[in-house]
C-alpha cells in the first residue's frame, strides 16, 4: 500500500561518510558554508531535521582560506572572560598565524544548529593547517567545492 508520508530516517540506516576538502584559496564563509550543509547531511535525499544524517568532513590546508576585501586586516574575533572590563579582541590576521583551524570551525560552528544536535554535528569536523591529516584508514573521498 502506498502512502503519501515522507520517510523518516533512523539513526541505524544512515551511513556515514567521510569527504576531504582541500581549503586552498577557498572563501572562508562559501566554504564553510557547503562544509556544513554536509556536516547537518542536508545534502542527502533522506535528511531528517531531528537526526544527525550529515557526514563526517576533513578540511586540510586551513592556514590557506582566503578573504575577500580588506577583512585580513579588519575582522577581529571576539571573546569575554567574564569579568567586567573582559573583552578580548584578536585580528584575524594574527588567528590564522597561529591557530587557523579556529577560524574555520568558528565559521562552521556558527552555521549549525545552536542545540544538541548542533554540538554533535560539530564533531564530526577535523580541520588541519597542513595538507597532512591522520584520517587515511576511513578512505575519505575528495569533495569538490567551488
Amino acid at each position: 500500500m502506498l502512502t503519501k508520508s515522507t520517510g523518516i530516517a533512523k539513526p541505524q540506516q544512515i551511513d556515514k561518510k567521510w569527504y576531504v576538502v582541500d581549503a586552498d584559496g577557498k572563501t572562508l564563509g562559501r566554504l564553510c558554508s557547503e562544509i556544513a550543509k554536509v556536516l547537518t547531511g542536508k545534502n542527502k535525499p533522506c535528511y531528517t531535521p531531528n537526526i544527525d544524517t550529515g557526514d563526517y568532513v576533513i578540511v586540510i590546508n586551513a592556514e590557506k582560506i582566503h578573504l575577500t576585501g580588506n577583512k585580513l586586516l579588519d575582522k577581529k574575533y571576539y571573546r569575554h572572560t567574564g569579568y567586567p572590563g573582559g573583552r578580548k579582541e584578536v585580528a584575524y590576521k594574527d588567528l590564522i598565524a597561529n591557530k587557523p583551524e579556529f577560524v574555520i570551525e568558528k565559521a562552521v560552528k556558527g552555521m549549525l544548529p545552536k542545540n544538541k544536535l548542533g554540538r554533535q554535528q560539530i564533531k564530526k569536523l577535523k580541520v588541519y593547517a597542513g595538507s597532512e591529516h591522520e584520517h587515511a584508514a576511513q578512505k575519505p573521498e575528495v569533495l569538490n567545492i567551488k
